[in-house]
């Protein structure tokens, strides 16, 4: 008995698809049919990957051969799946509720000023007319609270639709929150991975921030389990690195980067911050000192593709004003203020350009025209 092409297909039309009323040749399932005496090779899509799925229509197929071409056909099916699209990242979590823009600040080691430059920018950012909170994700070695001046505040509940939550502290115009709230100033803390995260999890998801332009997020050093919690918890808009200009720690600044970089986490970096740029004498303005080195942050973000956000040099009143609780910015006109400043306006300029850059559904959002403004008429 002659086997044809027209009398596989008849018997396969027997078949249905799987989760479908029509047949797997009415489907379009079939692929491809040959024919070798009474060897028949077949190639059929298989609807669902599942190995019960897949086995089903291989009997199904070799049955209608044998009942209705020929019952000593040799049959080989050779089936083909939906592909499986690639899981999407869970490292980006939903958006806060009233938070527009979410900036990680962070530097490859410790020592380097992140804290004070975060603390600096949160300020200059609120000066400028923006609504600002801030995080101290810091979870082992907290200083917002002294740098803010509030080391003996505490923050409040409110109750938000039936639900308890905190209620950030405030001062110059931040909101505040950091795990330094509830540890004693002698106390250290001493947890692993799991408990910081929920730590970090609780200050930024459990308290409520209202609307807020920005959220600055106060790293720790390194590249660990608390930075993988905050982009697991929360979207992140981007990334500012902080670096002094030595070499060790443009290595570790270098590893920052490329943290946020990876493929899974993929959160864009605004740029890279250059601290303890300088050193000028009080007595002697006209003097200029790099006792770190020179340029080191600027080379390494033109190497690495990324904006550089300016220098901030090494002034002993930058170390004061932290000590006081009182960020060097909100000292008008004095050398590190229009530092800090302008490192702040750079960012938020990126933040606009990155608008421009980035599709709908990840825009970065600024509602504050007047800083908007300002930061254009900077750019011009």
């Amino acid at each position: 008995m002659k086997i044809d092409k027209e009398k596989v297909l008849l018997a396969l039309e027997s078949i249905n698809a799987h989760n479908s009323s029509k047949s797997i040749v009415a489907e379009n399932h079939v692929r491809n049919i040959q024919i070798f005496g009474e060897e028949i090779d077949i190639d059929v899509y298989s609807a669902s990957p599942a190995l019960a799925v897949k086995k089903k229509l291989e009997v199904d197929i070799m049955q209608a051969i044998a009942d209705k071409v020929h019952p000593k056909a040799k049959v080989k099916v050779h089936l083909s799946v939906p592909e499986t699209p690639p899981e999407k990242s869970q490292l980006k979590g939903p958006a806060l509720p009233g938070v527009k823009n979410i900036i990680a600040v962070a530097s490859g080691k410790g020592g380097v000023g992140k804290s004070t430059i975060t603390a600096n920018l949160a300020v200059a950012l609120a000066e400028m007319g923006f609504s600002v909170g801030l995080v101290d994700a810091d979870i082992y070695g907290p200083s917002m609270p002294m740098m803010f001046d509030v080391t003996h505040e505490k923050p409040g509940t409110i109750d938000i639709d039936g639900q308890r939550k905190m209620d950030p502290v405030e001062n110059y115009g931040v909101r505040l929150l950091s795990i330094g709230f509830f540890t004693a100033a002698n106390q250290a803390v001493v947890w692993r991975g799991p408990m910081a995260t929920k730590a970090l999890n609780q200050l930024i998801k459990d308290s409520h921030w209202g609307e807020l332009d920005f959220m600055i997020i106060d790293l720790p050093p390194g590249t660990g389990d608390v930075h993988l919690s905050l982009v697991q918890a929360v979207p992140v808009t981007g990334a500012i690195v902080v670096s002094t200009p030595q070499a060790v720690a443009l290595a570790d600044a270098r590893k920052g980067v490329a943290m946020f970089q990876m493929d899974s986490i993929n959160v864009p970096v605004l740029g890279i911050v250059e601290n303890m740029a300088y050193f000028v004498p009080p007595d002697m303005p006209e003097k200029r000192y790099s006792i770190f080195g020179e340029g080191g942050a600027q080379r390494l973000a033109e190497e690495l593709s990324v904006p550089f956000l300016g220098e901030i040099p090494l002034i002993q009143s930058i170390r004061e004003s932290g000590d006081v609780g009182r960020p060097a910015v909100l000292q008008s006109g004095t050398q590190a203020s229009e530092a800090f400043k302008e490192m702040a306006r750079k960012a938020v300029e990126q933040l606009l350009r990155r608008n421009d850059d980035l599709p709908p559904s990840e825009i970065v959002r600024i509602t504050n025209m007047a800083g908007c403004a300002e930061v254009n008429k900077k750019a011009k």
